[in-house]
């Protein structure tokens, strides 16, 4: 389904160049912090009266920084001891994996630091099956002028607050207004997916593929631990056979692309892509699709590197890791737990673009300054692949900047 850049290797060990690289990659991309599961919302009223009266203290996003911005830094400073020592390279990586996973669970447990003490218990007293359907949530929140939010966000005048005020002014000098996107652990598919949809202009050819949709029952026939694959339940009727219901999946991101490369007007298309955002039960079908398309992607990476063919550098990434070393436990570990406990990793924004065929652009507004304040996945994109344009805080949620004062294609 996917046509990758693929040659034949002479040997099947790798080169000095190839480990040159991969060492490289392994210490340049950092592993962020696992994404909670949480539904971020507008601060409230009660909120905003607090922070009047007590002046002195952080916003909540900057206790946030101060409590998690500490597992980041030491992160950092593990890669920058691994650079400086190449030959031990892969016990220090090993390290670097364990002390990461330490820090996550830690990090797992922590109160929520982006909402009210009230939001959280509130939340805790709903059902778990309770799906919004009275209260009829936004995945996808109306535009609001970029630089008002970053004031109603950002009030403080610590290095950090300093940092993210100066990332939103330059991101302003492209975009005009933002959209916050739902944090569900689903929100980097969500905001990407979003932006797919609403700038559609023709059907991808992968989705034009009628092997598209025989997809799941050809993958479950050759690898059945594809059957622990975790679909999200759908209230009001029972599960079907899991390769009809992840073919419905597909067959409705076909038919909604479809429709939406359609409009000619870009007005008609984003009115149609708010309506898609607000149908729950097809919004999170949508996700299936895409999550099962980044698995597809996944094995035929990894089967493209076991079989000596050149595969991108983030694959070898990808399978390095102590919690994916294969596709299965990639499933298990990884993919199965977006939207439920955890959210996309850096590494795993590659493999959705990889798995959509589109450059995910992202402004990463804690990165102010350094040559990874804008970050493309993939790096080396293809020439006509389109682009999607996002924004991150802390490579953990995603917005969703608007009114384009830019090319969209690289």
């Amino acid at each position: 389904m996917f046509s990758w850049k693929s040659s034949k290797s002479t040997d099947f060990s790798a080169s000095a160049e190839e480990t040159q690289k991969k060492d490289t990659a392994m210490i340049n991309l950092t592993r962020p912090e696992k994404e909670k599961h949480i539904f971020t919302e507008e601060p409230s009223s009660a909120s905003a009266a607090g922070d009047q009266e007590k002046p002195a203290l952080k916003t909540k996003k900057e206790h946030a920084y101060k409590r998690h911005g500490k597992a980041s830094q030491v992160h950092d400073q593990n890669t920058f001891l691994t650079n400086q020592d190449s030959h031990k390279n892969c016990e220090v990586k090993q390290s670097v994996s364990r002390s990461s996973s330490a820090m996550e669970s830690h990090v797992d447990i922590e109160e929520d630091m982006y909402r009210d003490a009230e939001e959280i218990e509130r939340e805790k007293v709903l059902p778990v099956c309770e799906t919004g359907s009275s209260e009829n949530k936004l995945s996808v929140a109306s535009e609001m002028d970029i630089l008002e939010y970053c004031q109603k966000e950002w009030r403080g005048n610590t290095p950090m607050a300093k940092c993210m005020k100066k990332g939103y002014e330059a991101v302003s000098q492209k975009f005009t207004s933002i959209r916050r996107v739902r944090g569900d652990n689903y929100c980097a598919v969500r905001a990407t997916l979003f932006q797919a949809l609403s700038q559609a202009s023709e059907l991808p050819e992968w989705l034009q593929s009628e092997e598209l949709m025989l997809l799941p029952e050809k993958l479950l026939s050759k690898y059945d631990w594809i059957r622990q694959w975790q679909l999200r339940p759908k209230l009001g009727r029972k599960m079907g056979e899991l390769s009809d219901e992840i073919k419905d999946c597909l067959m409705l991101l076909r038919k909604k692309w479809e429709s939406m490369s359609e409009m000619k007007s870009p007005v008609e298309r984003q009115a149609a892509c708010d309506e898609l955002f607000t149908n729950e039960e097809e919004e999170y079908s949508l996700y299936e699709a895409v999550k099962f398309l980044m698995l597809n992607t996944a094995i035929e990476l990894y089967n493209d590197d076991k079989k000596g063919r050149k595969v991108p550098v983030f694959s070898w990434l990808l399978f390095a890791r102590d919690s994916s070393s294969n596709p299965s436990q990639l499933m298990n570990n990884h993919l199965n737990q977006i939207g439920h406990t955890g959210g996309l990793e850096q590494v795993e924004m590659f493999l959705l673009a990889y798995a959509l065929q589109y450059t995910i652009k992202v402004y990463r507004l804690y990165k102010y300054s350094t040559d990874e304040f804008i970050t493309l996945y993939p790096n080396d994109p293809e020439q006509n692949w389109p682009v999607v344009t996002l924004i991150t805080e802390d490579d953990r949620h995603y917005n969703i900047p608007v009114r384009m004062c830019e090319e969209t294609s690289l």
